[in-house]
């Protein structure tokens, strides 16, 4: 995801207090078939409780929640009152993306407010969205981000969840010395505090490889966004499946990435919304979720 980060990411708040430690992760990725609600941001702004049922309907168990802030919280609602919806379709989220301004962030006893929402929500990660530019210039740059993620996942990891990072394409840049910057955080966070949220399709963008990323850093990769590139112009999405990319050897390494959830997602519509989220988590469920 791309679109309006810097508005996110300014109207964020970071508050306070954690709970219970939750179980170590499983041997195993789990079978939820996940949606990434950044996918639907324009149709579930204007009706939370219709999108959410209809995201169930379309064959979907769990989603990831992108955007909360102080002011907005989940499209005005607080943690609780999102909960009730989800809990009413039947779905569970497992990992959101918060307003964490990982570069800039001063205080990260703020960050306690995060750890705080996703124990309400009942997940197990909280995720970094975004860096920006501002932040990565320089591959010193980088070793500076790195060293607040672990800092950061020491507080996520008092409090009970799991830190995360999600990346873009502007990570695979050459900062230099034989790294970019996806190595670069890689190499110098703590896979005990930091875990990797793979999305694919900015992989490939990057020019890099899923599975040798695996190779290099096994069990770092937990959380998956599964976003196909179009055939015709791979600048642009399309539905999970009928793309360029090999998920399914991609998901035949799912152990040795670490996996626990995926997620679908899309950025982007060439067909009716709904008909397309449906066909991802059917192709995400009957091929990649079936062994």
């Amino acid at each position: 995801m791309q679109t309006n980060r810097r508005t996110f990411i300014q109207q964020a708040s970071l508050l306070s207090a954690g709970l219970m430690v939750k179980p170590a992760l499983s041997p195993r990725f789990h079978k939820n078939v996940g949606l990434q609600l950044y996918t639907v941001r324009e149709q579930i702004a204007k009706d939370v409780k219709g999108v959410i049922a209809k995201v169930a309907a379309a064959g979907y168990t769990n989603v990831e929640p992108n955007g909360y802030t102080r002011k907005d919280k989940f499209w005005g609602m607080d943690a609780k009152e999102f909960k009730t919806i989800l809990d009413n379709n039947n779905l569970i989220t497992t990992s959101g993306l918060y307003g964490i301004d990982i570069g800039g962030e001063k205080d990260f006893d703020d960050l306690k407010h995060f750890a705080d929402v996703a124990n309400i929500l009942g997940e197990k990660y909280v995720v970094i969205p975004w860096i920006f530019e501002e932040y990565r210039k320089t591959a010193d740059d980088y070793k500076v981000l790195a060293d607040k993620m672990n800092k950061a996942g020491e507080v996520m990891k008092a409090a009970g969840v799991h830190l995360a990072y999600h990346n873009h394409n502007f990570e695979f840049t050459d900062m230099g010395g034989g790294q970019n910057g996806y190595e670069l955080i890689l190499n110098n966070t703590n896979p005990k505090l930091v875990k990797m949220e793979m999305d694919i399709y900015w992989i490939v963008r990057g020019n890099a490889d899923p599975v040798t990323l695996f190779q290099q850093h096994p069990g770092r990769f937990s959380l998956f966004h599964v976003k196909d590139m179009d055939k015709a112009n791979h600048l642009i999405n399309t539905e999970v499946g009928s793309g360029t990319i090999d998920f399914k050897n991609i998901f035949a390494h799912a152990k040795l990435a670490g996996l626990d959830y995926a997620f679908v997602e899309q950025e982007n519509f060439s067909i009716d919304w709904y008909a397309s989220i449906s066909q991802s988590a059917a192709y995400l469920k009957n091929e990649l979720l079936k062994n």
